[in-house]
């Protein structure tokens, strides 16, 4: 039962974690002139207007159950560029957002982290199993001790809101780096559409290929010094 409740949690803090991101488009976008997610209903942080049933429940639930980790995603925030005053850097300004938010959850759950009384050992033991999503090993840790829960979940927050940040800095659409590298590059129309319209695919094959390793290395130097910071 614990080890459900821990998980329940993991799940809890990815969903507001991809939550947090889209709202804060649709946030920049309004401060840049444009109301088209207010109008939508998804400057809220309520999870129902924001869930996509496969992306934020069937996929993440797929793969805790069959991998012990999970990712996933939720509907896109609704923007339109050309209300957006900086014509050109508005949609880079308004993309760059997601992560950026990311990044802040991040630094205020480690500098959070870093004020609870308990050992750096009983913290490392905590990061070391929740990076290997050893639940039942993790649950053992930290039953009966209301310190170590709020640091698991302060580092589940750290865990999530790193990897989606860095993630979506990404260059390749549908992520959020792709918009800075249209506006700095003279792309072609036709090129952009066929990114936009296979890039998911080409994003998948990429992660599991050599061409990844600096997403990877920043991935793991960014994890390595928030974590660090929660100590």
């Amino acid at each position: 039962m614990e080890q459900l409740i821990l998980i329940v949690f993991y799940m809890i803090t990815l969903v507001y974690s991809i939550i947090f991101h889209e709202v804060s488009h649709g946030v920049v976008a309004l401060w840049l002139g444009d109301k088209t997610a207010k109008y939508s209903g998804r400057l809220s942080l309520e999870p129902l207007r924001h869930i996509d049933p496969i992306g934020s429940i069937i996929l993440p639930l797929f793969m805790i159950l069959t991998t012990g980790f999970a990712f996933g995603w939720a509907k896109p925030v609704p923007y339109n560029p050309y209300n957006l005053r900086w014509s050109k850097w508005g949609a880079v300004t308004v993309a760059f957002a997601g992560p950026i938010t990311n990044f802040i959850l991040a630094m205020f759950a480690a500098v959070g982290a870093s004020f609870i009384n308990i050992s750096i050992a009983q913290k490392y033991i905590v990061v070391t199993q929740l990076m290997g999503a050893q639940w039942s090993s993790l649950v053992h840790v930290v039953v009966g001790s209301p310190l170590l829960i709020i640091y698991t979940i302060c580092a589940m927050i750290i865990f999530w809101n790193v990897l989606l940040g860095t993630f979506n800095l990404m260059p390749i659409p549908p992520l959020d780096g792709s918009k800075l590298i249209f506006t700095i590059f003279n792309i072609p129309e036709k090129v952009q559409m066929f990114l936009e319209q296979w890039g998911f695919f080409i994003l998948i094959f990429i992660l599991f290929t050599p061409i990844a390793a600096p997403f990877h290395i920043l991935l793991r130097t960014l994890w390595n010094i928030f974590f660090k910071l929660s100590f």
